[in-house]
C-alpha cells in the first residue's frame, strides 16, 4: 500500500513539474489504469448474442477505446468479436457544420484519415430543408452519419473490423469539427465468436 501511495505522489509531482511529453502520456495512462478502475467503462451482456459498453465521458472513452482489443477482450466472460461498432450521440453541435454536405463530408473523411483507416469511397447527400446523411466506406468497414442541424444533433456510427484503426483519433476529429456540448457513446461488439461459430456449423 505504501509503495502504491508513493508511486501516486511521485506521479503527481512529475505531472506538475514536467511538460506534457510522450513519456508523460504513457505514465498518465498507466496511472489511470492502476488507480482509477472505479471509473472504467464496463460491458453489459444484453443477452447471449450482444455485448455493449456505454460511456459519456469523451476523454475517458478515447483513452479506453485506444487500449481496447475486441479480438482479445480485457474482461473475464466477455467474448472476442469480429468487429467493433461505436455509436456516437453528439448534442449541442455547431449547426453550421451540420447543415452543409461539404462540411459534413470533410469532417467524416478527416475522421477516417486521422484514424488511419483505408478510405475506399464516400457519398453524402444534403436534404432540404435540413440534414445531411452520408457514409465513408473504409477497407475496415464504414463510418456513417445523419445530422439534424435544427436540433444541433448528429448520430454517428464508426464500424471497424481492423485492429489498426485508431478510432479514438476519429472521435477527437469529429468533436473538433462539430463542437458538441455533450457526447455519449455505445460500443457494440459485432459477430461474437460463439454465435459466429455456432451458426457457421448449422
Amino acid at each position: 500500500m505504501y509503495l502504491l501511495t508513493g508511486f501516486a505522489l511521485c506521479f503527481v509531482l512529475f505531472a506538475v513539474a514536467r511538460p506534457r511529453t510522450f513519456l508523460f502520456d504513457k505514465l498518465n495512462r498507466l496511472f489511470r489504469r492502476l488507480f482509477m478502475k472505479s471509473q472504467a467503462l464496463e460491458p453489459v451482456q444484453v443477452d447471449d448474442g450482444w455485448t455493449v459498453i456505454p460511456g459519456d465521458d469523451a476523454r475517458q472513452f478515447c483513452e479506453w477505446i485506444h487500449e481496447d482489443d475486441f479480438k482479445r477482450p480485457q474482461w473475464d466472460g466477455v467474448e472476442p468479436s469480429l468487429g467493433c461498432h461505436v455509436l456516437i450521440e453528439m448534442y449541442g453541435c455547431d449547426p453550421d457544420m451540420l447543415e452543409i454536405e461539404d462540411k459534413v463530408s470533410m469532417a467524416m473523411n478527416d475522421a477516417a484519415k486521422r484514424s488511419e483507416a483505408t478510405v475506399v469511397t464516400s457519398s453524402f447527400h444534403e436534404f432540404k430543408p435540413y440534414g445531411v446523411s452520408g457514409a465513408v466506406i473504409i477497407q475496415e468497414s464504414h463510418y456513417t452519419i445523419h445530422t439534424w442541424p435544427e436540433h444541433r444533433y448528429a448520430a454517428i456510427d464508426l464500424f471497424y473490423c481492423g485492429e489498426s484503426v485508431l478510432v479514438d483519433e476519429a472521435v477527437r476529429a469529429l468533436r473538433e469539427h462539430f463542437k458538441p456540448s455533450k457526447t455519449r457513446f455505445l460500443v457494440v461488439r459485432r459477430g461474437l465468436q460463439s454465435e459466429v461459430e455456432k451458426e457457421a456449423k448449422a
